[in-house]
């Protein structure tokens, strides 16, 4: 794709690029010196790194990469890729985050599993904690991937040999860092990537020049209109409202982020600006692959490197090097972030419940970092796996809605739940998922499509069937809110 000159000028700038990060991991490790300084932050986190995090955390290499190419096979239909997600946050806004953001500050949590167990007992954290880590180690391992796949692309690069430099630099870079250091590096890597992309957008419409042969080559296209954003099955519609869409609800690191805000108006107001840059960023993607096909008429090339077939079309190559970084910080700001939920899950849940009062911060500080280490190494077992990237993402989505969407939505809102029916319902929704995915997925069926609708007729048939418990003291704090 390069020149040996270019190769080497490209390998030089993304090495001092992760050093950076690096060393900026270095220098804010020297003030994180807490277990809350390193999962949430300190909870003092403002407006605007808030927001960038937000965005930073939800765009990632799938959006830039696994967006552009599904434009580009399958048109406009895929704008329901950013609809779900979109769709389901504002709810999100709405109704949730209030009180995520009160129980977070009432009770001090720290992860989903801290809700859960409030709700439904101390047993519930160990499903969750397995829902969490099925979710974030394969969006974890999605980001090794997209690494892997610009180190192929740029120097030739094995994908096995990227998919390990990238699962070790990142390893690195998380293990000392914490959430501080991801906040930080997401406004970075945040103001990047937003700007990179709207960039691009800009420079191929001025290329493209007149919308309508553009309009004309989609609609006469084969398969049908591909201008048109119903141009998408039902199925395939289904299954990303269930996974991608879903998933939002339950996504334990904008959980984190909302309890990593210094109040609540500033959770509020950085979630809902993030909505809309997200929205608008995704779209674009998914616009920007449409036009690689009807616009430019790149027709004869491997749908999976819209991205760099385009980016070395349109623009100079240095141009083109800044766009590499711009994808490359799309991909680092959601790989830490995810790391960080994931281990978060493993040392507050798991470790934290069992070593109680006796680890003193400095313990629980070594507990964390040794956690980012184990789902580094279960992330990059489901990379080299299952290394599709949309693939990926919507098979850790699955796990995590059918394991925990149920249990945690009726729990917030329905005080009859019982605890027995929620915990049934996490085991439940979870196994069946995991089991329908191992064995193939028989009859065509995606995991969510069993496992969430059994979660939820588990929770309900159980809790009805059941004598009624005592309200739960949770309910009355948000009612004292209210």
């Amino acid at each position: 794709m390069f020149s040996n000159q270019q190769e080497t000028i490209l390998i030089t700038i993304i090495a001092v690029y992760f050093v950076f990060l690096f060393g900026l991991s270095l220098f804010v490790n020297r003030s994180t010196k807490t277990y809350e300084d390193y999962n949430v932050a300190g909870r003092s986190t403002k407006l605007m790194p808030l927001i960038l995090t937000f965005v930073g955390t939800a765009i990632g290499g799938s959006i830039l990469l696994g967006y552009m190419t599904k434009g580009y096979l399958f048109g406009m239909g895929q704008q329901w890729l950013a609809i779900g997600f979109t769709l389901t946050s504002i709810v999100i806004a709405v109704f949730l985050l209030k009180r995520i953001r009160l129980l977070g500050e009432k009770y001090n949590m720290v992860t989903l599993g801290d809700f859960t167990a409030l709700r439904y007992g101390e047993g519930a954290r160990v499903p969750t904690v397995i829902s969490i880590l099925c979710a974030y180690s394969a969006i974890t391992g999605m980001q090794f991937v997209a690494i892997a796949t610009i180190l192929n692309l740029t120097i030739d690069l094995n994908m096995t040999t990227g998919i390990l430099i990238g699962w070790v630099l990142l390893t690195l870079k998380t293990y000392f860092g914490g959430l501080k250091s991801v906040m930080l590096q997401d406004a970075i890597h945040g103001t990047i990537q937003t700007v990179g992309i709207f960039f691009l957008l800009f420079v191929i419409l001025f290329m493209v020049g007149d919308w309508e042969p553009v309009a004309e080559n989609a609609r006469n296209a084969e398969g049908g209109n591909m201008l048109s954003i119903f141009n998408i099955g039902t199925s395939e519609f289904l299954v990303y409202m269930l996974t991608i869409g879903a998933y939002q609800f339950v996504r334990q690191d904008v959980w984190q982020r909302f309890w990593a805000a210094k109040d609540s108006k500033t959770a509020k107001t950085g979630f809902w600006a993030a909505i809309v840059l997200g929205f608008l960023t995704a779209a674009i993607a998914v616009v920007i692959g449409f036009l690689g096909k009807f616009g430019l008429n790149m027709t004869n090339i491997d749908p999976a490197l819209i991205y760099y077939e385009i980016i070395g079309q349109v623009l100079p190559f240095p141009l083109v090097i800044v766009m590499l970084i711009a994808l490359l910080a799309t991909v680092i700001s959601c790989a830490d972030s995810f790391f960080l939920a994931a281990s978060s899950s493993i040392v507050n849940d798991i470790i934290k419940p069992r070593v109680g009062h006796k680890a003193s911060d400095k313990k629980m500080l070594t507990y964390s970092r040794l956690s980012v280490v184990i789902v580094s190494i279960v992330s990059v077992l489901l990379a080299l796996y299952i290394p599709q990237l949309v693939t990926l993402w919507i098979t850790g989505s699955a796990m995590l809605v059918s394991g925990l969407l149920a249990p945690v939505l009726f729990g917030l809102f329905w005080k009859r739940t019982t605890k027995t029916a929620g915990l049934s319902a996490m085991w439940g929704g979870l196994m069946v998922a995991v089991a329908w995915q191992i064995a193939g997925h028989p009859f065509g069926l995606h995991p969510v499509f069993l496992g969430l609708p059994i979660s939820i007729i588990t929770l309900v048939t159980i809790t009805l069937a059941s004598e009624g418990e005592k309200e739960h003291a949770m309910y009355s704090e948000l009612k004292k809110s209210s």
